[in-house]
């Protein structure tokens, strides 16, 4: 069962997904943090904000990706997304995955960051600093 698999409109904390993996019985935690970044190498122009925004079901992709990577790699995972508007240098998925070797901790993060980018139906507006809008993955 994950210790956190969620949305959140709210700013995401390293330090709180580490804590919710932490465990004895772990010899390593492996994380990961997304970041809004101020440019895409497809776009022209600065990118200044990021709005995601979720499909009702997303909840449930989530949780189920994450339990999937869970039982493969025999790692506990904390994991958020974030919906809404983000700023550049916010964090825009956190991730935590801890087992008792690290090679176990780095292989369910990767795998969870992953297949959350390949599954999650999530989609992602950037705000350029001209005002305009592109939408990524989406054609």
């Amino acid at each position: 069962m994950p210790a956190i698999a969620a949305l959140s409109s709210s700013p995401l904390s390293l330090d709180a997904h580490v804590a919710a993996v932490a465990d004895p019985t772990h010899g390593a935690i492996a994380t990961f943090v997304g970041l809004v970044r101020d440019h895409d190498p497809s776009v022209d122009g600065e990118v200044t904000h990021l709005e995601y925004s979720a499909h009702p079901d997303a909840a449930a992709v989530l949780e189920r990706v994450v339990a999937e990577v869970e039982a493969r790699h025999d790692a506990v995972l904390a994991l958020t997304h974030r919906v809404g508007l983000l700023g550049v240098g916010e964090a825009a998925i956190v991730a935590a995955a801890a087992s008792a070797h690290r090679a176990e901790a780095f292989a369910a993060c990767r795998d969870a960051v992953e297949r959350v980018k390949a599954e999650l139906p999530v989609w992602k507006k950037e705000i350029l600093a001209d005002g305009s809008h592109t939408w990524v993955g989406i054609t």
